[in-house]
């Protein structure tokens, strides 16, 4: 098997202003996940690598840069799935931590259990090494801006409003095959601004953000979580693909569809279990980048694919 990966940035109302930052941070991210993969490693490595990347990056929600609560708090969550066995690790209500990406996957090997959230997610990370961080240390400007802006509008739900130089930034994902064949999906975020205090989005939840199968491929989503979790978007594009679909089509189909009938707006990236590849956001923007075969295609308009 020819290793692939495919990331995105986030799907939403982006401004102009952050564009070329979401361009620049999916093409560092699915090289650092590319570079696992031309070496031989897993699937699972890369996706992880990927999504670290962003969480790093404040032009995405996720990690440093994630958007804040009512209460101007960080709270974040992330999960991934081995598409080997189905294993899966996710963690939500997480603050103090810079890349709440590693502690899913440590979940996924360390823990009999597949979600843990808030104290009990913290406990668990502090029990296997992670160190935490003040939790001011991943508040940027931007997500500062971005509550401002959801208090004046009120415009919920949507992670990038569209107001000039607003701050709301994009979940973030990867989905990957390595040369052994095994797929693996990586989904974090910080959520919505303006959310409630311990609400919980598709993110951590498998099937909804995030679904891995060997045998029919791998999904991460983006968007309206509240939306994503009720159609649980990424097992509906899994579900297409296994009956026949393309990757290419499924994505399309399952988007659209849920726009459709919840009137709110989502993207999503597949892998198909051969390597094919779909990309479809109903949202005005969303980042994506993959590498298949040696070429480094990315976009974040509709149509657009471009070749670095």
């Amino acid at each position: 098997m020819h290793p692939v990966i495919i990331v995105h940035g986030g799907a939403g109302d982006i401004p102009d202003s952050r564009v070329q930052g979401k361009l620049d941070g999916v093409k560092a991210a699915v090289l650092t996940g590319n570079k696992i993969l031309q070496q031989g490693g897993s699937a699972l490595d890369a996706v992880e690598a990927a999504v670290i990347s962003m969480e790093n990056d404040e032009y995405f929600n996720a990690g440093y840069g994630s958007v804040l609560n009512l209460c101007g708090e960080v709270e974040m969550e992330a999960s991934i799935m081995c598409g080997k066995n189905l294993d899966v690790g996710a963690v939500t209500l997480i603050k103090e931590f810079e890349h709440p990406i590693s502690i899913a996957h440590k979940v996924l090997t360390d823990s009999p259990h597949s979600l843990l959230g808030g104290e009990g997610a913290k406990l668990f990370a502090i029990q296997k090494g992670f160190a935490t961080v003040p939790p001011d240390s991943l508040i940027s400007d931007n997500a500062k801006h971005a509550l401002e802006e959801f208090l004046k509008h009120r415009e919920f739900g949507r992670t990038e409003i569209g107001v000039k130089d607003e701050g709301g930034v994009g979940t973030v994902g990867a989905v990957a095959i390595d040369s052994k064949g095994n797929v693996a999906v990586a989904t974090s975020t910080g959520g919505m601004s303006g959310k409630a205090v311990g609400r919980i989005g598709d993110t951590p939840q498998i099937g909804s953000g995030t679904y891995a199968d060997n045998h029919i491929g791998g999904v991460s989503t983006t968007g309206h979580g509240e939306s994503i979790l009720k159609y649980c978007l990424a097992h509906s594009i899994i579900k297409l693909i296994e009956r026949g679909s393309t990757a290419k089509n499924a994505t399309e189909v399952a988007v659209n569809a849920m726009t459709s009938r919840l009137n709110n707006t989502a993207g999503a990236i597949t892998l198909s279990a051969t390597g094919d590849v779909g990309i479809n956001f109903s949202s005005k923007r969303m980042a994506w980048a993959f590498i298949k075969e040696a070429k480094l295609l990315y976009g974040i308009e509709r149509d657009q694919i471009f070749e670095a």
